[in-house]
């Protein structure tokens, strides 16, 4: 038995390594219009700071297990558990998942000394006799497994090409934002998109929660905020809110795969949904009606009064103690019904409150014309014709140690229309096509700012025109994922030649997995 078993593992060797060379061979001859495919290593998105092809590859077949070690964390064999559970349904095999180091298939290694791969990197490296994936923490295993993903077929068994991955992300910090306020999307919608943005290894997830046109998260010590704020949405749908149980699910399911969420409360402006559930919050005590238009820039908590910062307090209490992760978001941007002086005073107190429950505060960078707290980040969302004093502003921020979240709304925002046929999305920043979005270098985005500066990159997806999960995805797919990219990879990968060959190698993937990406003209898609 263990001779024909030996004889079979060779024979799917072999197979494997066949299918692999004609497969490189189709992928070898120039198809009408568009270059060749790139070989496996090359293919990986984003592009790892190191990948050698070399010998031959791992059968990935009816035999293989995932081994997580003898002595392992539980957390490492958590992770095993969902590397098989996302590996199972693609290719249709059981994959066990066993303890101990010793044998063939796909290894699961924690190696604390392994400082060079820092708190997120990894190795992998193949062989005929199994896989192994090597990192210092859990999270750095969880990404070896998504590039794992990438190596293997998109359906079926086959084989792993042998070769050796070393890898590290160039910023800490590589987000996508989701707007539910002026839609609203249930949990399960922002769960599918963790998985999909956790894949391409982005690692943080920014909740815009409220907004005029609705409040999406059940408070206790406010609950006319929901019942009633929510009760509505740009168009004037229904809306809807997220009860307290079903975000605690939503951040359990994003940690689970190494997504920390940021969930964002903003103010002082953007808050009509707040006053018309609550007069109280309003300089004159009368509740406005709530907005289902999407205009900016008119409404504003009242500055001064006391009960304003006891609703804050107690709001972002409550967000605080749901919120495992380090960060509060507070908004500021577009207070334009807010007096400077006023919104600097504001701001003061709000990021006391965030500093009281604590969390560090992430604002938009119009608090960069105020006064930051100490340690707060600020995220950029200006464009190419964003004046240069608000500019320098965040320059002289940064420099001042307040790290830096990249969203240029030209490139980075997901709501941008591709072009003038797309139909969903927005143009006020002008169009965004593929290419567009990716061919910016964030180390050197805005001149002056250090790139030590930079926490790192964030693609929002604003939602006043996308009421449905098509939508949602085609404008988020492919672009979120150059995003990924200029997030993990280092400087010297950026290249738009190379990379849209990557991105066209993601297609079946894309496919098999049912979104609806835009298929570019300027990229060759398989």
């Amino acid at each position: 038995m263990r001779v024909l078993r030996r004889a079979l593992g060779t024979l799917l060797a072999l197979g494997a390594a066949i299918s692999c060379t004609a497969a490189h061979g189709d992928d070898a001859r120039p198809h009408a219009g568009r270059a060749p495919a790139p070989a496996p290593y090359e293919r990986l998105l984003p592009r790892p700071a190191s990948a050698r092809a070399e010998g031959a590859p791992y059968a990935f077949g009816a035999g293989t297990v995932i081994r997580t070690g003898t002595s392992a964390p539980e957390e490492v064999r958590r992770v095993g558990e969902l590397l098989a559970e996302q590996l199972r349904g693609p290719s249709g095999l059981p994959l066990p998942v066993v303890e101990g180091e010793e044998g063939g298939g796909i290894r699961l290694r924690l190696e604390r000394g392994a400082g060079e791969l820092g708190a997120e990197g990894y190795r992998l490296t193949t062989t005929p006799a199994g896989v192994t994936l090597t990192a210092r923490t859990p999270a750095g295993l969880f990404h070896a497994g998504q590039t794992l993903r990438q190596l293997l077929p998109v359906r079926g068994p086959g084989g792993v090409p042998g070769g050796t991955v070393t890898d590290v992300p160039r910023f800490a910090y590589r987000g996508a934002m989701v707007d539910v306020a002026r839609h609203f999307f249930p949990v399960e919608q922002v769960k599918r998109y963790v998985d999909q943005l956790a894949q391409y290894k982005i690692n943080t997830l920014h909740v815009h929660l409220t907004d005029d046109q609705g409040w999406r998260l059940a408070a206790d010590s406010w609950p006319r905020l929901a019942e009633y704020g929510g009760a509505g949405e740009v168009g004037g749908g229904p809306g809807g809110h997220w009860t307290k149980e079903e975000y605690r699910d939503l951040v359990a399911y994003a940690a689970e795969r190494y997504v920390e969420v940021v969930p964002e409360i903003d103010m002082p402006g953007h808050v009509n949904a707040a006053l018309a559930s609550y007069g109280e919050l309003t300089c004159d005590g009368k509740a406005p009606e709530r907005y289902t238009g999407t205009k900016v820039g008119f409404s504003s908590l009242c500055v001064g009064k006391e009960r304003t910062y006891e609703f804050i307090d107690q709001v972002l209490g409550e967000l605080a103690e749901l919120t495992p992760g380090r960060y509060l978001h507070i908004g500021g941007d577009e207070a334009r019904a807010t007096p400077a002086a006023d919104y600097a005073a504001f701001m003061d107190r709000a990021q006391q409150v965030v500093a009281r429950h604590g969390k560090t505060v992430v604002a938009w960078h119009q608090l960069a014309s105020a006064r930051p707290a100490p340690g707060a980040v600020l995220q950029y969302w200006g464009h190419d014709r964003t004046a240069a004093a608000e500019k320098a502003a965040v320059v002289a921020a940064g420099k001042a140690g307040h790290p830096v979240i990249l969203s240029p709304a030209d490139r980075a925002y997901l709501d941008m229309k591709y072009d003038a046929a797309t139909k969903p999305g927005l143009a006020w920043a002008g169009y965004v096509p593929v290419q567009r979005s990716y061919s910016w270098d964030p180390g050197s985005y805005l001149a002056g700012l250090p790139e030590s500066a930079v926490l790192g990159v964030e693609a929002p997806l604003w939602t006043e025109t996308i009421a449905t999960r098509a939508d949602w995805e085609l404008m988020a797919f492919p672009r979120v994922l150059g995003l990924a990219e200029l997030g993990w990879s280092p400087a010297s990968a950026l290249d738009w030649p190379a990379y849209r060959l990557r991105l066209a190698a993601q297609a079946p993937r894309l496919t098999a997995q049912h979104i609806p990406y835009y298929r570019a003209p300027e990229v060759p898609w398989e």
